[in-house]
């Protein structure tokens, strides 16, 4: 189909934030004391909150932004137990009785998901699917063979296929049946209204920043307000606490893309990924009786690479080269976390403290893992017992293979750390279009430079206020991104997403001296 018969969106957009509505919430603007302080009104936090509802516990959940603003609202929402080629290394590396204990709990999440949707009939596109996971490579079929071996010895629904419903080249292919897609926003839409109506208080615009140890913990937000409680549950995405765990050490952040566009064929049904680079991810919703599309993949490291446009780009050629663009509807990315040992953290901050809980690291899986999350995280609070505990406690340390990643993600950590340092930028000022940003020296410091659309320039210190990186520019999303932690910043240096807490530095510019 000829590509300049339909409009590529000029700016990025979340579908799923563009197909629903969210009630609004006030900030705290007072101190207040609680039984469970949940800090994330994604959907770890929100699900924790509706688990404990009606179990007599003062509930408060706060948000730094507005509700579902973060990674829930920017995900692919696939409610499946197959997260990639994993089962086959789980096997490997942590023994079969581990490897199933994931898998568990990941059907366990999708089965909490769907008697939730059942039982309150909850109209959010819920829809049982067939995920498949393909390659086009000789190489990755042994690997796709040895993941069926893996399905085999822990009794997942699955087989090995050579053909797919979905018309596509492919070598080989492996299917895990009974699995299912959904709208995540109209399901936690719903799940915000129980616990709102049930009397869990929600605040937005409350960013938590610090917290105060002990039987019972403080919760410090950046305006100066206190929570105090019995249990701090940390659903932040990033946690906004990492001094005593040292998260930052043990979980990198990526980026992914992803495309909602009509296409030029039917969908057949199912939800499909590939095993190789770059990433393709597959799946179809309904908006409106229109069939769209929804196309992911294209993964790096935050704050890593220089043209972040042109991911979308090829998102935008894999569709045309396989289907045919008819409309082009948004474009969007999602930020995800990935622990040194691919499983999520989630249980005790460290192992001394046992009040505040974690739950971070779902590697692209979060519907599953962050419900999972939440039914661990309320089990712990009502000291109800749950198989998974051991499993994804945060305090693990296996050998193999966290030692090798641990070395692995902190050198690379410094090397971006030092290559920030003393890059020497290309010095663009004069080229600077407007809503563009580039680098530049300046008396030997490295200032990050914006022209809005009426020409005018502003200055900001491009030193990330975590741990001292250099931030890099994003064109896909007009942020500031750091390449060691994954912290976001704003045009204008605010804080989009931790682990930093404080802003950039604004920098005046000659105009303004």
């Amino acid at each position: 189909m000829d590509q300049k018969s339909y409009q590529a969106p000029t700016e990025t957009a979340s579908y799923w934030r563009n197909t629903a509505a969210f009630p609004a919430f006030t900030q705290l603007t007072q101190d207040i004391e609680v039984d469970v302080a949940i800090v994330g009104a994604g959907i770890t936090g929100i699900t924790t909150a509706y688990l404990l509802r009606n179990e007599g516990y003062k509930i408060a959940l706060i948000e730094a932004d507005t509700i579902l603003t973060g990674t829930t609202g920017y995900t692919t929402a696939k409610v499946t137990a197959q997260h990639g080629l994993i089962y086959h290394e789980l096997i490997q590396h942590f023994g079969l009785e581990k490897a199933k204990l994931y898998y568990q709990a990941a059907m366990d999440a999708k089965q909490q998901i769907r008697d939730t949707v059942v039982k309150h009939n909850i109209s959010c596109e819920y829809a049982e699917e067939d995920a498949y996971i393909y390659t086009n490579t000789e190489k990755k079929i042994k690997n796709i063979e040895d993941e069926n071996n893996a399905y085999q010895k822990l009794g997942i629904d699955g087989e090995l296929v050579s053909k797919m419903p979905l018309n596509i080249p492919m070598k080989s292919a492996l299917v895990m049946k009974h699995q299912a897609q959904f709208h995540p926003l109209h399901y936690l839409n719903y799940l915000i209204k129980a616990i709102s109506d049930s009397g869990v208080d929600i605040y937005e615009h409350t960013t938590a920043t610090n917290i105060d140890f002990g039987d019972n913990p403080t919760i410090h937000t950046k305006d100066k307000k206190k929570i105090t409680c019995k249990h701090v549950v940390i659903a932040s995405h990033y946690p906004f606490y990492d001094k005593k765990g040292l998260y930052f050490s043990r979980i990198h952040p990526e980026r992914s893309y992803l495309i909602a566009v009509t296409t030029n064929q039917k969908f057949p049904g199912g939800m499909y990924i590939n095993a190789e680079q770059p990433t393709r991810s597959i799946r179809t919703t309904m908006n409106k009786g229109e069939e769209v599309w929804l196309i992911g993949g294209e993964r790096h490291k935050t704050g890593q690479e220089k043209e972040t446009l042109d991911h979308h780009k090829e998102l935008e050629t894999f569709v045309n080269e396989n289907f045919g663009i008819k409309s082009y509807k948004y474009r969007w990315s999602a930020q995800d976390l990935t622990t040194i040992d691919k499983l999520p953290y989630i249980g005790p901050v460290t192992a001394n403290e046992p009040n505040v809980l974690v739950a971070t690291g779902y590697r692209k899986w979060g519907m599953t893992s962050g419900t999972a999350a939440a039914m661990i995280l309320s089990d712990t609070i009502r000291n109800k017992e749950n198989p998974y505990i051991s499993l994804f406690k945060p305090s693990r340390f296996d050998f193999d293979p966290d030692v090798k990643n641990f070395i692995k993600a902190n050198t690379d950590v410094a090397k971006h750390m030092i290559k920030g340092k003393f890059e020497i930028p290309e010095d663009k000022l004069n080229e600077l279009e407007e809503n563009r940003a580039t680098i530049i020296r300046e008396n030997g410091k490295r200032i990050g430079v914006y022209r809005d659309t009426s020409g005018k320039i502003q200055h900001i210190d491009t030193t990330c206020t975590h741990m001292k990186c250099e931030v890099n520019w994003n064109k896909a999303e007009h942020t500031w991104d750091c390449p060691c932690h994954g912290s976001r910043f704003t045009i204008d240096g605010e804080v989009i997403e931790g682990p930093a807490h404080k802003p950039l530095k604004k920098i005046p510019t000659n105009e303004e001296r």
